[in-house]
């Protein structure tokens, strides 16, 4: 695995262990998939630049690529939240110095728990302190555990601090809790969770045109396989080239027209122009309604009309100092 650099701003990128530079050596460093960059990740985050200031010190983040769930069962598709691209960005936003992006492959999945720590923790990084999550298990079948990991900090020379749930209400900020918010369709709760707008990426491919014939032409995107947002209706914001434009996104697998693959169509208020091949991020702001099956277009066009009308509602009932760009989510 070689290390280089990528990426611009002042958060490093490096890849592998491989020859880490020095100025990365010696850090404090968060080690975990940080899918979504949740609140409960956004808190470890927080306890290792506090343990970087006290120590003087770098502070890092470990991830691994792909999602070791992808790696070990590359048959069924996973709901990831965020893409590398997307993830990396937030936290960024968090402030951290610099992100180690380890490739997730059969070396590192067949690497037994005391070299991890050895060959990549000590010798490549040279850690002085490692943050993880109650639930962090790593190395060869899983058999590295929190424990595992602080006794070795304590035979080698690092400090390992371990973050207990984060929750409110009872119930404790995880990727598979967002999931299953985003799976019911309440992406209002989801964000509650992530502490920040759940959003999607893509570049925008052609359709069949029947929303351009119903008179509400479409951008669409083809998301990733595994994507399991419930199918319907949204009140959404969109980022085309910088600015933040709203609209009514549906996906599905479009019932009273084709039955096909599903794939996000996002109709932009008070717009007019071509984004074929543009790269747009989606952000999803609330649930309008869930999909159905209409007897012709044109009660599928009355019923977009008034989806409309309430996704209007949604998005001027959120406030307006709450822009798509902010993290964390007020």
């Amino acid at each position: 695995m070689g290390s280089n650099e990528s990426g611009a701003g002042p958060m490093r990128v490096i890849n592998g262990y491989d020859g880490v530079p020095s100025e990365q050596r010696g850090a404090a460093l968060a080690i975990g998939n940080f899918d979504g960059v949740h609140r409960g990740h956004q808190a470890l985050l927080a306890e290792t630049r506090a343990q970087a200031l006290r120590l003087c010190a770098p502070s890092g983040v470990m991830v691994f690529e792909p999602h070791p769930r992808v790696f070990f069962r590359p048959d069924e598709p996973h709901f990831l939240l965020t893409t590398l691209e997307q993830k990396l960005a937030l936290i960024e936003r968090l402030g951290l110095d610099f992100a180690a992006v380890l490739a997730f492959d059969q070396a590192l999945a067949g690497m037994h728990h005391d070299a991890f720590v050895e060959r990549v923790l000590v010798d490549a990084f040279r850690v002085r302190h490692v943050v993880v999550g109650y639930d962090f298990f790593f190395g060869k079948g899983r058999a590295g555990t929190p424990e595992t990991l602080t006794a070795a900090g304590q035979r080698l020379g690092f400090g390992v601090t371990v973050l207990r749930p984060v929750a409110e209400a009872g119930e404790v900020f995880s990727s598979s809790a967002v999931r299953e918010r985003l799976s019911a369709g309440d992406v209002r709760a989801a964000a509650v969770m992530l502490g920040h707008w759940w959003r999607v990426r893509g570049v925008v491919i052609g359709g069949a045109g029947i929303g351009s014939g119903l008179g509400f032409p479409t951008a669409n995107i083809a998301l990733p396989p595994g994507t399991a947002l419930a199918h319907g209706i949204y009140a959404v914001r969109v980022v085309v080239e910088g600015r933040v434009l709203e609209g009514a996104a549906y996906f599905g697998t479009r019932p009273s027209v084709d039955d096909g693959a599903p794939l996000l169509e996002v109709f932009l208020f008070d717009f007019s122009g071509d984004l074929y091949g543009r790269d747009i991020e989606v952000a999803f702001i609330g649930f309008v309604r869930p999909d159905q099956r209409f007897r012709d277009l044109e009660a599928l066009k009355a019923q977009i009309a008034m989806d409309c009308r309430v996704a209007r509602d949604i998005l001027r009932e959120v406030a307006a100092d709450d822009p798509l760009a902010e993290f964390p989510l007020r």
